[in-house]
């Protein structure tokens, strides 16, 4: 529900706040006071697109901001987009500036217009005052059906996604078949030269360490012999040293214990230096020139060197290289099984998706049948009286398939007797296509409260001037619609109509007066007393007089 609307430096409106009830939540007010422009306010909440022409002269930004109360569906989607949630409330505020750009906060954290969007549904229904049958085209009609029957379309349009999927591989297989075949004498060479290297992930590496071995034989025996004799083997060698020294130490320690640690110790540095003279010794030892192998490692080399530089950086690289162009190959040589599987595949995934299509064409026609026969009664009980039915068509061609499936939606109405059925949009009668959008309306989400297994927070239904070009009967009619669709959620409705501004549960005025120069804007709640009086005002006009008072009154008491 919502339960605040602020505006400020919006349109015509500096600072303006409206707080909202349950119920039915009628705005009223002189033409041009700025009741449309707070519902294009709360549009602009829901995603609506921005522009820098709203922001009012003179100001640098327009801030428009709302509370709702919160919903499970809103605090998933806040947590999906990594918001948190506070408390039983979300707070939701839009920033213009006058040169274009734009912020969003959604609980005081900086958000995007595409997580208003998606919070929009869960929130709020707009129905602008620009909205008109004209622009209910074949893809609102379906989907307004879908709602009203609870038809999920999750899994045709998955299955519509897994078929042109299918296709596309297909397609891409035989769009560059020719393409294919003339690159196989290329790939057939790379493939040959690749895997005649028998190439082993990391080899350069390792051969780049022997061949410096190889290449400085000389000076690393003579480096190695040379530690070997200081540490082991020379007249003053370190290990000659260290056995002298604990001679002398174990002598020490006979007479002094402080020194067998010490002694200790430097028996532990004679082993260590003994295993790394051993260790010297032995590469010595092993040292080889062997100009023959140093020369199998340049060639080696110098092809890797030439691989690298056709085919990637490292070894890893072209090992990979050569293992997807021996793919392509294996794709070319096995075209036709391959042609054959994927064939094959587009089949089952077409049948799939023809029969979840039908499935959900069956659906259609079903609540296509219950919605006709409830928009009928709903329609003339707004002081009409026509014909109304739902066409649902389905088509073969897949030219016509979508993710939504392949029927095609058409809602079709007579207005006199002894009229054809005609689509919605022929209809010449602005009046009658407010009365039989709102009976669409109040059809559907009947229907969708009725079907609710738990009472959730009421989405909140909002109404700019949708009882245009209507009066008298008729408009009390809508009132009576209005009202009776506001007990199981909260509706917001914009009006000139003392008829249905006679229904509020909660009346506000929206008023503009001048001061130093600039136009303000105010909203207020109405008690009964004012309330009274502005059903007089719009029935009277400027000049209020005892006879509209008594008559408002009695449209009052007769509404409830």
């Amino acid at each position: 529900m919502l339960v605040e609307l602020r505006a400020e430096n919006y349109a015509v409106i500096d600072h303006a706040i409206a707080t909202f009830g349950s119920g039915l939540n009628l705005l009223t007010g002189e033409t041009g006071a700025g009741k449309s422009i707070l519902v294009d306010a709360l549009a602009l909440l829901m995603g609506g697109k921005a522009s820098a022409e709203v922001v009012r002269h003179g100001a640098e930004k327009a801030v428009v901001a709302c509370v709702f109360e919160s919903t499970l569906g809103a605090e998933t989607i806040l947590e999906e987009n990594g918001i948190d949630a506070e408390g039983t409330e979300i707070i939701l505020r839009r920033e213009i500036l006058s040169t274009g750009k734009g912020r969003v906060f959604i609980n005081n954290q900086p958000a995007t217009v595409a997580v208003l969007r998606q919070l929009a549904p869960e929130l709020a229904l707009v129905h602008a005052q620009t909205e008109t049958l004209s622009s209910f085209d074949q893809n609102q009609q379906c989907i307004l059906l879908d709602r009203f029957g609870g038809i999920a379309t999750e899994g045709i349009a998955a299955a519509h996604a897994q078929w042109r999927g299918a296709q596309a591989k297909l397609e891409d297989l035989l769009q560059g078949e020719q393409d294919r075949l003339r690159m196989v004498d290329l790939w057939a060479y790379q493939c040959k030269e690749i895997e005649s290297a028998q190439l082993v992930t990391g080899e350069d590496e390792a051969l780049e360490t022997e061949k410096r071995v190889l290449a400085n034989a000389e000076k690393l025996y003579a480096a190695a012999m040379s530690a070997y004799d200081q540490l082991y083997e020379g007249s003053a060698s370190a290990e000659g040293s260290l056995r002298s020294a604990i001679r002398n130490v174990d002598e020490l320690a006979r007479y002094d214990s402080q020194f067998l640690e010490l002694a200790q110790q430097l028996a532990s540095t004679r082993a260590v230096v003994g295993d790394a003279s051993a260790t010297l010794r032995d590469y010595a030892e092993k040292i080889n020139a062997r100009p023959e192998r140093l020369s199998e490692i340049e060639d080696r080399l110098a092809l890797l060197d030439r691989l690298k530089r056709k085919y990637g950086a490292t070894v890893a690289d072209v090992i990979a290289f050569g293992g997807d162009v021996s793919r392509k190959l294996s794709e070319v040589e096995d075209r036709d099984e391959i042609l054959k599987t994927l064939r094959v595949g587009v089949t089952e995934a077409s049948k799939a998706y023809q029969r979840v299509a039908a499935a959900t064409s069956a659906e259609r026609k079903t609540a296509a049948t219950k919605l006709a026969k409830l928009a009928e009664a709903q329609i003339n009980a707004l002081a009409m009286k026509v014909r109304f039915q739902i066409d649902v068509a389905p088509s073969d061609s897949e030219a016509d398939w979508t993710a939504h499936g392949w029927d095609e939606v058409k809602y079709l109405i007579s207005t006199n007797p002894g009229e054809p059925l005609k689509p919605l949009h022929e209809i010449a009668s602005g009046g009658e296509m407010s009365r039989v959008m709102l009976a669409l309306k109040v059809a559907v989400e009947e229907a969708s409260a009725k079907s609710r297994k738990t009472n959730p927070t009421p989405r909140t239904l909002v109404f700019d001037e949708i009882d245009i070009g209507i009066g008298g009967r008729a408009a009390e009619a809508v009132g009576q619609k209005l009202k009776a669709l506001a007990r199981g959620q909260q509706v917001l409705c914009v009006t000139h109509l003392p008829q249905i501004a006679a229904f509020a549960g909660q009346h506000l005025v929206v008023e503009k007066r001048e001061d130093q120069g600039r136009t303000k804007t105010q909203i207020r709640v109405l008690d009964d007393r004012a309330r009274t009086y502005e059903v007089a005002r719009m029935l009277s006009g400027a000049k209020v007089t005892d006879t509209s008072l008594q008559h408002a009154a009695q449209m009052i008491a007769a509404s409830h």
